[in-house]
Formats: C-alpha cells, sequence, structure tokens
C-alpha cells in the first residue's frame, strides 16, 4: 500500500486525502539563492559518490504499521540517487527500538539508520555510545527543539494523529472529542488499541486529562471497534458502517478525510532518525540523512511539515507549534516517564481490553532478529 502518512498535511490543508499521495508545500518564504541551493545539491553528489564507492547499500528501519508504508521516502531517494539498492523496513517503533537494542548487544548490527516514533530511545541512546555523531546537510536549519546540540540525531519531519471521518459525512463530520459521543456514531467508530500504540495512547491520554475518564466510559458505550495499527484504523473509516476515529494519519482511498480539532487535544511529533554506530553502511546512511533534510526533500518528499525553520508549513496549515491545542514535544516527554506511561496504560487496559490481532506491520511474522528487508531476509 502506498504510505498516507506522506500526504497527511496536504489532507489537512483540501479536507481529503488524494489517492495519489501527492505532495505540497513548493513555496517558502526565504527561499535560498541558486548558489546556495547548489551548496546543498553540490554536498548531496559528494556523499553519493561515497556511498556507491562503499558499495552503494543502505538499510533502514522505520517506525510505522504497514508493510510499504515508507515506500514514498525509498521511492524518492532511488530516484534521486539510482545506483543505490535500499530496503526501509516498517514495524511497530516499539518492536524497532527492542532489535536496535539486541543487535548492539549481540554485536551483529545490520541497520544503518532509524527512524522512530520513539522519541524518547534517543537521549538514551546517545547516552549509551550506540549512535554516531554525524550533522547531515540542512542541520543548521533544523529547529533546535526537534535536534541534539551535538549531533547524535534528529527530528526529520513531523507526523501528526487528527481526525478521520468519512466523506460522506459532509458537515456532520464528528470534529471535537465530545462529536464522537453523538447518538448517531454508535457501532460506527473505530480505533486503534491504545494499549498497542503509545502514540495513540498519548493521544487518549490528553482527552482524559481534558474530560475525565468519565469521557472514555461514554466513548466506549458507543461500542466502537478496535484494531491493531493506525493505519488499518484509518483505511475502514468510509467503509461498511465505519464513519469515523481519531488518533491516526488518513487513508489514502479517498472515502474519508482529515480534520484538525480546534479544541481538544490532538498529536503530532517530530519523527527522529539517527545512524547507528556500528552501521554497516555509514557512507550511505550520512547520505540517506543528508537527502532527507536537504531543503529540496523536505520541500518536495516529505509532505509533511518540515523539520527545518527555512521550509514553510504545508499549504492552509499553521506552523506545527502554532496550535494552541498540540505540543509537538508532548509525545516525547510523555514517553520520557515510562513508568507514568506503563501505569497508564495499565488502566487504559482494564476499558479497552488485551490487545487482539497479528503486528499489522509484519503479518506473516517473518521480520526476526536481525531483518534487512520487508520480507524478512536476516541479516
Amino acid at each position: 500500500m502506498k504510505s498516507t502518512r506522506k500526504a497527511w498535511a496536504g489532507a489537512v490543508a483540501l479536507g481529503v486525502l488524494a489517492a495519489s499521495g501527492a505532495t505540497v508545500a513548493a513555496a517558502t518564504p526565504g527561499a535560498k539563492s541558486p548558489a546556495q541551493r547548489t551548496s546543498e545539491e553540490a554536498q548531496l553528489q559528494k556523499l553519493y559518490k561515497d556511498a556507491v564507492a562503499e558499495g552503494g547499500r543502505l538499510v533502514v528501519y522505520a517506525g510505522g504499521d504497514k508493510p510499504g508504508q515508507a515506500d514514498y521516502l525509498k521511492d524518492a531517494f532511488v530516484k534521486k540517487f539510482p545506483k543505490m539498492k535500499v530496503d526501509i523496513v516498517v514495524d511497530f517503533s516499539k518492536n524497532h527500538d527492542a532489535r536496535v537494542d539486541n543487535q548492539v548487544a549481540e554485536h551483529h548490527v545490520v541497520a544503518d539508520v532509524v527512524h522512530f516514533q520513539t522519541v524518547d530511545d534517543f537521549p538514551r541512546w546517545k547516552k549509551e555510545g550506540i549512535l554516531a555523531k554525524y550533522k547531515p546537510v540542512g542541520w543548521n536549519k533544523v529547529d533546535s527543539r526537534v535536534k541534539d546540540k551535538d549531533g547524535y540525531y534528529t527530528g526529520l519531519f513531523y507526523f501528526a494523529f487528527a481526525n478521520v471521518t468519512a466523506t460522506k459525512l459532509g458537515s456532520s463530520a464528528p470534529v471535537e472529542a465530545k462529536d464522537f459521543l453523538k447518538p448517531e456514531f454508535k457501532n460506527k467508530l473505530v480505533f486503534t488499541y491504545p494499549n498497542d500504540d503509545d502514540a495513540v495512547l498519548y493521544y487518549f491520554k490528553q482527552l482524559t486529562d481534558k474530560y475525565g475518564f468519565g469521557y472514555l466510559k461514554k466513548l466506549l458505550a458507543q461500542n466502537p471497534k478496535f484494531v491493531r495499527g493506525t493505519q488499518d484504523s484509518a483505511d475502514l473509516v468510509g467503509t461498511g458502517d465505519y464513519v469515523a476515529n481519531f488518533g491516526s494519519g488518513g487513508s489514502a482511498s479517498g472515502l474519508s478525510q482529515v480534520t484538525i480539532p480546534k479544541k481538544s487535544p490532538w498529536v503530532a511529533w517530530p519523527q527522529t532518525g539517527a545512524i547507528l554506530k556500528d552501521a554497516p553502511h555509514k557512507a550511505a546512511a550520512r547520505l540517506y540523512l543528508s537527502w532527507i533534510l536537504s531543503k529540496a526533500a523536505q520541500q518536495h518528499s516529505i509532505g509533511t511539515w518540515s523539520a527545518r525553520t527555512d521550509v514553510a508549513a504545508p499549504a492552509g496549515a499553521k506552523g506545527i507549534f502554532d496550535y494552541k491545542n498540540m505540543n509537538p514535544l508532548g509525545l516525547g516527554e510523555f514517553m520520557s516517564n515510562r513508568t507514568a506511561l506503563d501505569r497508564y496504560k495499565a488502566r487504559i487496559n482494564l476499558y479497552v481490553g488485551d490487545v487482539q490481532g497479528v503486528n499489522p506491520s509484519d503479518p506473516k511474522g517473518v521480520l526476526g532478529l536481525y531483518p534487512v528487508s520487508q520480507d524478512g531476509t536476516q541479516g
């Protein structure tokens, strides 16, 4: 399936996700001169030459919940650098970070670059000496709030979860959290298990903080369906009787649209990336991080809010830090206190029940300990 995360911010502006996942945000204030753009391009071409000389191979571990969800990045990268052979392996960030810990402990690292939702891992890995120090092309333009000052990791772009509603609802679609409690939506809501995804858990945490657990009880009285993976919950909206959810990133089906609540909390965070110190393909890793943070890629390939301060927000959207009901640093703060997080997760588990179903990013259970491709080939 083609990734829908790429088109999320454009969907907010347009009110509907295009099936093509078209990119957004071409016009940028304070654009660089041709000479400055050439400087970034020259750096990338030098890095490309080094990566090809190294063997032209790259393995990226990407947080997600559906095979192929990061292919839009792979395709854009290979189009730019056709001599590179790239695999981006998608799995829940909570599984990939365990893989990284295990690979490091066993001195058998097969991944080169990681970019995950588990933003709390990166300061720990820096402290443990697991990450390579590298400041990619575009580093000086990355917002200081989402990068390590010493250069061990950086936010690459922002992912966001808000409302996904069936287009057939029109103006009657729910927008604020309390709208989802309306009688007409009983038996018609679908959510991702919040006890299976920490970003969704944080979404629910903000709602219960603001409206109390009484809100959660009323929501569950609507008899919603819970599934594994934010992609699957979004893809169900507009099919059958399912008409809405919150806490996911949208679908490319054309049957649904993404909206941002004006008052209720929602979630966005900097998807954070780094190079592993023992990466087998360090030159390729440097090329990939530099490409993804280059101004051209941030404008035309990521399709969401940029980590760079010199790239405009997607058309029709505010700057990522300009929403009063959303804090882009909040998820990282929430995840940094694992004891409190696990305590809240256990309480939520009492309400929604144990997680049921196979891992949607690895439905055949083939990824194992050392995957170098989505089909489970081991490195």
